[in-house]
């Protein structure tokens, strides 16, 4: 059986005269560019720039929803309520799907951002909110979470697609939730550790938490930060790893 997986990156998130993210060269080694919609990052004119990198390299075209947050990017956990969250995620998908109609694209898969994925992650009202969201502006759309979250659990409750997201560069906890990024061990800096970890998330649907323990995990799409110093190197060294042990990289829900 071949294996498969889609690798995703947050873009886009420059705004005004900030310039933030290596966008232009690790967008040519990933299959899903997840796109700031102007709460957490990026702005109108950015938005709009991503999308045509994002359409000219023939990259899938994602949501990034987040708290309006630009101060905190969108990683500072906010008392809202389900109804709230359901309006923010409509609004943030109707904000970028203005720019792919102008592109003659459409918005292929909605990925929460920061705090609000990680809420959405263990939360089940708000996972249900986000869903709901989505169901109601574009079924078709697919759902990236956290594998094994609520997220996932409630999208596929409501019957959307989904696919399962893991991460190259984070540390998991014994419960399968990712290590806050406060605590010192949250991100793994070494580039061929990362790398084969991600190998056998695929190839074996097993991941070492930071208690030594496995965990069970399916890897249906691969989380790539493009904000790193070393993104771009990492991407097409993690790209060409998963070549190399004959693993295709396609967008979530593309047929083969």
């Amino acid at each position: 059986m071949s294996l498969y997986v889609d690798l995703n990156c947050d873009l886009g998130e420059s705004f005004g005269a900030y310039q933030i993210g290596q966008d232009d060269s690790v967008m040519e080694w990933i299959t899903s560019a997840n796109i700031a919609c102007g709460y957490h990052a990026g702005d109108h004119n950015v938005m709009r720039a991503t999308v045509e990198k994002a359409v000219r390299n023939q990259v899938a075209i994602g949501a990034h929803p987040g708290f309006q947050d630009l101060q905190g990017f969108g990683r500072r956990r906010m008392q809202v309520t389900p109804e709230e969250v359901f309006n923010l995620i409509v609004y943030q998908i109707g904000a970028l799907s203005g720019f792919a109609t102008l592109f003659g694209t459409r918005i292929a898969h909605v990925k929460p951002h920061g705090a609000l994925y990680s809420m959405a992650a263990v939360d089940r009202e708000l996972a249900a909110a986000i869903a709901e969201a989505i169901y109601h502006v574009d079924k078709r759309m697919i759902l990236f979470g956290l594998a094994n979250s609520q997220l996932i659990k409630e999208g596929r409750k409501r019957g959307l697609q989904v696919a399962e997201e893991v991460f190259a560069d984070r540390t998991y906890q014994p419960d399968g939730t990712l290590t806050p990024r406060s605590a010192s061990n949250a991100i793994i800096q070494d580039v061929d550790v990362s790398v084969s970890r991600v190998i056998r998330m695929v190839k074996e649907n097993k991941v070492e938490a930071v208690d030594g323990t496995d965990i069970a995990i399916q890897a249906d799409t691969i989380c790539v930060h493009g904000d790193g110093a070393q993104a771009a190197i990492f991407v097409k060294k993690l790209a060409e790893a998963l070549s190399g042990q004959h693993i295709q990289i396609r967008a979530a829900g593309e047929s083969k």
